[in-house]
């Protein structure tokens, strides 16, 4: 036997009014958010703190704070509540051209503006109704994807940081070099020796988050002096031009960092171990039908990819 309550007893709504409440901690904004009257999201708090026998929300001065339970429980909470949804938005036949779905989907920026934008592309032809949240994925996120993935469409990442997940492999890609037009380093050409001289900026250098490329350059003995670590490879221009710096992006991105003029692409002086991208799902989402058609979707979207050879 056990004394916990049964799931038929609970109210579900409350669920809601948590939250609502984990997430602005006042009462005041949760009932704005859920257009609620402040005494009816009180009542609903009243009896979130009579279930968990915690105050979740517990004052300090003039404002609140959220009690170590609450804190537990904001981990949990909005992805049941995504779960929630999506069970009673389900439909027993379901037609793309008549859906208001949305698809929400972890990657880079990279991932964004190559596949994501042509799979927006796509879908906006056949499913007008459809729209895709694009979410920039973090170490966080990494570290606890399998239950991230519970309650969104999928991650865009390459192979090398996930496992024991479905996943769709998309399109392969490979590593080129940034630098600043005016830098006299490379005008000739690059070489390792160059590499370990010239200082960096690195796109992710955590343990979760790492470029192939980076790693393979300490594999080859070179120890890159990075000046700047920014999240983001489509602003890798903004932290190389005009400086020495060097920096490792995607040749998919070719078009997209030379339209600034102040950069150029140079091919790596050793052979850079190639991109493998894939879209990444969790078990969940597998008989789905509406993810299938997502899937589907990507697949196309990578299909109409190449990598561009700029030198």
């Amino acid at each position: 036997m056990t004394d916990r309550p049964s799931l038929a007893r609970l109210d579900l709504n409350l669920l809601i009014a948590l939250d609502a409440l984990l997430t602005e901690r006042s009462v005041t904004k949760a009932a704005q958010q859920l257009h609620l009257s402040q005494p009816a999201l009180s009542a609903s708090l009243a009896r979130l703190r009579a279930h968990f026998n915690d105050p979740i929300l517990a004052r300090q001065g003039n404002s609140y704070e959220l009690t170590p339970l609450a804190l537990r429980l904001a981990e949990h909470t909005s992805t049941a509540l995504d779960s929630a949804r999506r069970v009673f938005e389900s439909q027993a036949e379901w037609s793309p051209a008549d859906s208001t779905r949305e698809f929400s989907v972890y990657g880079s920026d990279y991932s964004f503006a190559t596949v994501g934008r042509a799979a927006c592309a796509i879908a906006s032809e056949r499913a007008p109704g459809v729209r895709f949240r694009f979410m920039l994925h973090t170490p966080a996120v990494i570290d606890d994807v399998e239950n991230r993935l519970r309650s969104v469409d999928g991650m865009m990442i390459p192979h090398g940081f996930l496992t024991d997940l479905p996943y769709l492999d998309l399109w392969r890609d490979r590593w080129l070099i940034v630098a600043a037009i005016e830098n006299e380093r490379v005008r000739e050409g690059l070489t390792l020796e160059a590499l370990g001289e010239l200082p960096w900026v690195f796109t992710y250098q955590s343990r979760s988050a790492f470029t192939s490329a980076s790693r393979q350059l300490q594999q080859l003995g070179i120890e890159p002096h990075v000046e700047a670590v920014v999240e983001s490879f489509l602003a890798l221009p903004h932290f190389i031009a005009g400086t020495d710096r060097l920096g490792l992006v995607q040749a998919g991105l070719s078009d997209s960092l030379l339209g600034s003029g102040d950069v150029r692409l140079i091919e790596p002086p050793f052979d850079a171990t190639p991109v493998l991208n894939a879209l990444w799902w969790h078990p969940v989402h597998g008989r789905d039908p509406e993810h299938t058609w997502m899937r589907g979707i990507f697949a196309e979207a990578a299909a109409t990819l190449s990598a561009p050879t700029h030198g």
